[in-house]
Parts: structure tokens; C-alpha cells; sequence
């Protein structure tokens, strides 16, 4: 079924001879897309390379695919800029951090998902955020990420001029996502925007960063307008994640565990065990989805 196949925005590519796919390592003339990665149905990403280790580790255990333990290879090896691992039709790929990371690797990521004429494809951001006026470990599926002003946006600039890009992501997609939760039911999630910004401490209103002229008040006064506006939590991928997935026409949600709550503090405190088990959530939620989806629950 070809009928939702990557949209793929660019008409240059056809002309090409050769795509090469830089920072994966990977190109059409040196690679059989098609074999290696016609079967996906799901990509998952992420921050850390080896947080996406561990999460096809998880996935392949809870499909029942490979031999328990058993070790998945880096199909990025060449490279060490991304991750890149598979089992079965999840593929789970690390994005770094920030908007300039994660867009770097969508561009080659779609790419490939077009070149190995993939469709049907759903593809989930998973990874942490701090949270806003949430218990710190509750999971945020996202409905729209928005900018550091509140708007449903993403801003690039390209040829000198200004564009703007939706944000939206698939409404039903985090409609099944939250019913899985409460399959669950083992932690608290919500359905609320994410605001992304450009950094993590200034972007964010944090305190303790090496540079900071606002006092607290007018933190918490803007935390609180963040909140009003429908905010839940603050991430650093999610509104490039949400406008180039729209373009690609890729079926997209982002769900994120929140480490902390910011009306209540900036630096985030929690044991490394009680962090390592929040960080497991969203694995936990999506691997799920993903059972569920293939019905194997």
C-alpha cells in the first residue's frame, strides 16, 4: 500500500545520480535501502544514543523478535554523529540535542524511510522534558508544540526570508497513545503543548544558568503564562520534529516524561535510580502502542 508513502519535498533529489546520506553513513549507491529498510512501520527517536539502544533492546524483548540479550548493531557505525538500530519493523534512531540536531537527522531520516519505499509509517519522538505544574514523572503526549511565545509555530529562516511552519500533531495518534496509558495505568500522562525552546537555561527561564538578568518573580510569572496557555512542558526537538513530519506527511506524536516541576525548582535533583525509571516511561508507553498496534498484546 503505497497510499500514505513519504511526501518528499524536494524535486533535485530525482536528478541525483547518488543520494548520500552524510551523517548516517549511509547512501543509495553503496547501500540497498529497500532491503535494509522497506519492512519499518514505526520509527522511535530520541536524545541519547544509548537510551535508543536500550529502547530496541526493550522493543525486541517485548515483541518476542531476536534472542533475549542478545546484541543490536549500530547500523550508523560509520559515523559518530547518530545512533541507528533495528529489530523487526521498529527502527530507533538518536537525534542529539536541540533543534539544529534533530533537523539535520529528519532530513536524512525521511530520506531514507522515501528511498526504502517505506509507508504507513508512524514515527514517535520519545525522551524527557521539565514539566509545568505536573508531578515530576508524569508523561506528556503532545497536541501542538509551541514556540517561547506561545504560538502553534516553527520559524526558519531559509533564502534570507522568514517561513513559518504548522506544528500540529496527529490528534488520534495521541488520542490511542493516552488510551495505552491507561491500559497501563502505571504512571500519570496528559495530553497538553510542549513548548520548545532554543536552549536550556535562558530559553527556559532557569536561574541557574552562567547567565541570567530576570529575577524569580518574573520566571515564575512567565512559567505561570506558559501554563495558562495550555503548556505542560519545555523540550528542545519537538516543534522542527512536528513541521517537517507535517511536510513528509509522517504520522508523529511526542511523548516525554517530565524530570521535574519548573514552578518548583530549576536543577533537576532526583537519584540516578528514580531518573533511569522515569526515563523508561515513555519506552514503556510507546513499546505498548507498538504491541498493541501489531496486536500482540
Amino acid at each position: 500500500n503505497r497510499e500514505n508513502s513519504i511526501n518528499l519535498c524536494n524535486p533535485h533529489l530525482e536528478k541525483m545520480k547518488e543520494d548520500i546520506l552524510y551523517h548516517f553513513a549511509l547512501g543509495t549507491g553503496t547501500h540497498d535501502f529497500p532491503a535494509l529498510f522497506g519492512d519499518v512501520k514505526f520509527v522511535c527517536v530520541g536524545g541519547s544514543p544509548s537510551r535508543m539502544k536500550a529502547f530496541i533492546a526493550y522493543i525486541a524483548e517485548e515483541l518476542g523478535i531476536g534472542s533475549p540479550g542478545g546484541d543490536y548493531p549500530n547500523i550508523c557505525a560509520g559515523t559518530d554523529r547518530y545512533a541507528m538500530y533495528k529489530v523487526g519493523p521498529v527502527l530507533s534512531v538518536s537525534h542529539g540535542m536541540g533543534i539544529p540536531s534533530i533537523s539535520i537527522m529528519l532530513h536524512e531520516l525521511i530520506k531514507l524511510l522515501y528511498h526504502a519505499k517505506c509507508s504507513n509509517i508512524t514515527i514517535i519522538r520519545i525522551g524527557t522534558s521539565g514539566g509545568i505544574g505536573l508531578e515530576p514523572g508524569s508523561v506528556v503526549i503532545t497536541r501542538q508544540s509551541v514556540d517561547a511565545t506561545f504560538k502553534p509555530q516553527f520559524e526558519q529562516v531559509v533564502l534570507g526570508k522568514t517561513i513559518i511552519r504548522s506544528t500540529n500533531l496527529d490528534e488520534e495518534l495521541a488520542k490511542e497513545l493516552l488510551q495505552c496509558s491507561k491500559e497501563i495505568n502505571q504512571f500519570n500522562t496528559v495530553i497538553g503543548n510542549t513548548m520548545c525552546t532554543l536552549d536550556f537555561y535562558e530559553g527556559q527561564g532557569r536561574l541557574d544558568g552562567a547567565i541570567c538578568l530576570y529575577n524569580e518573580e518574573e520566571k515564575l510569572q512567565y512559567l505561570k503564562e506558559a501554563y495558562d496557555s495550555g503548556v505542560r512542558n519545555i523540550e528542545m526537538e519537538s516543534s522542527v520534529f512536528a513541521a517537517m513530519c507535517n511536510l513528509s506527511g509522517l504520522r508523529a506524536a511526542v511523548v516525554c516524561v517530565t524530570l521535574l516541576n519548573r514552578l518548583e525548582g530549576d536543577q533537576i535533583s532526583s537519584s540516578h535510580d528514580i531518573l533511569v525509571e522515569y526515563q523508561q516511561r515513555p519506552q514503556k508507553l510507546v513499546g505498548y502502542f507498538i504491541k498493541k498496534s501489531l496486536e500482540k498484546v
